[in-house]
């Protein structure tokens, strides 16, 4: 069967009891503390079915007892939340100017992280620098190696052959990596790899803004410049894995010559920026108070930026609807959030779609690529995924591509 062609195959009783388990146990980590009552509400599964759910889950020790809610007759109903030691993930983002590690309880917490500004990291150097770095950000968090479920890894599509400023020639290691391989060491875990802007978008639905909305798109602004779409709360991904792609948008510059929106719209594109007035991109990132100097060469750079991003938000409106466009990344959250008024104000100006989204700053900026990537092996094991019902091909070995 195609990828694009439906999948209509049916399911059985086991897989359903399976799927069941993971809406509620989903339900519970969105809703924070629920009531069986509540959980039979918002799941529609009947109150037996809650309550051997919800045993089940105790005793498999997800989920815990946090008090009795108060205030109405009778005997108060007991409160469900998960535990947040019950499992860890390891979330990676690489990016063509940083990698960043982080370590996420089940609950989402970040409880340790670390980043490194390394330019054009090939796969040798983020190697070295995951296995020179795990084992201390356990050992800080107290957290055992037995207590991992998984490694996640967000990474930008096409990594080594995308053509951005500097690019090396060596880059192009990138497009035959083992990401298997890559993370073997230390510790023996499933792998799971994901587009950076799919793997953001997901820790916003699930830890996010997402709580909010149903429908949203997000924009990453990273070295590139990438997007997702989350209709009513499932990660659209389009027949070949690649929706989303607004960085690779041709849009008219200040001259009126057509180029991918991402070459200014993105961190490399600001770095250029900044360049043509003698400033670094550090000096930027490192979200202390910039110079006169630097803050009027950025604002200049938003004021470009967000002039580009009006063709791509047009199409986003006119073709998708959305009920709000988040945008994120590691630009400083300040700058985000000028970027977004400032987009806000020349879409309405600029768009004859019937309705417009508003554009807004994503809860989880700086690091959404690798907390979004530490939820894929929480999601793969325990959480509702698309598809639960249908028949599952085989699993295949080595790094599970979420996108394939």
């Amino acid at each position: 069967m195609t990828r694009d062609r439906p999948r209509l195959s049916g399911t059985n009783l086991e897989r359903a009891a399976d799927h069941n388990q993971r809406v509620t146990l989903h339900a519970i980590r969105v809703g924070s503390a629920l009531t069986r009552v509540e959980l039979a509400h918002i799941t529609g599964l009947t109150a037996p079915a809650i309550a051997n759910i919800t045993k089940r889950l105790l005793q498999d020790g997800l989920i815990e007892e946090a008090g009795q809610r108060r205030g109405g007759r009778g005997q108060p109903p007991t409160r469900l939340v998960v535990r947040r030691d019950a499992c860890y993930a390891i979330g990676i983002n690489v990016d063509r100017d940083h990698v960043t590690l982080v370590l996420v309880d089940f609950a989402g917490q970040t409880l340790s992280r670390k980043s490194e500004e390394i330019d054009f990291a090939l796969p040798g150097d983020v190697q070295a620098f995951y296995r020179r770095s795990v084992r201390a950000m356990l050992k800080s968090a107290e957290v055992e190696a037995s207590q991992l479920v998984g490694v996640g890894v967000a990474v930008p599509d096409d990594l080594g052959s995308v053509e951005l400023p500097g690019r090396p020639a060596a880059y192009a290691e990138w497009e035959s990596a083992d990401f298997a391989a890559l993370f073997a060491q230390p510790f023996a875990l499933p792998v799971f790899v994901e587009n950076d802007a799919a793997a953001a978008a997901s820790g916003e639905m699930q830890l996010g803004l997402g709580q909010r909305y149903g429908n949203f798109f997000y924009i990453l602004l990273s070295s590139g410049l990438g997007g997702g779409f989350v209709s009513d709360g499932v990660y659209a991904r389009g027949a070949h894995g690649r929706s989303g792609e607004l960085g690779f948008m041709l849009a008219p510059d200040e001259n009126g010559q057509r180029e991918q929106v991402q070459r200014l719209v993105s961190l490399s594109g600001l770095a250029e920026h900044l360049g043509g007035d003698g400033l670094k991109l550090d000096a930027v990132l490192r979200r202390g108070e910039l110079a006169p100097e630097a803050r009027a060469s950025v604002e200049r750079w938003i004021e470009r930026a967000a002039r580009r991003l009006c063709t791509p938000l047009d199409a986003i409106n006119c073709l998708i609807d959305p009920a709000v466009v988040l945008i994120g990344g590691r630009l400083p959250s300040g700058l985000l959030e000028l970027l977004a008024s400032r987009a806000n104000a020349l879409i309405g100006a600029a768009t004859n779609a019937p309705s417009v989204a508003r554009v807004e700053r994503a809860a989880l900026s700086e690091d959404a690529p690798a907390v979004g990537a530490a939820i894929l092996p929480f999601s793969h094991f325990l959480l509702p995924k698309p598809g639960a019902l249908w028949k599952a091909p085989a699993a295949a070995d080595g790094a599970v591509r979420v996108g394939a």
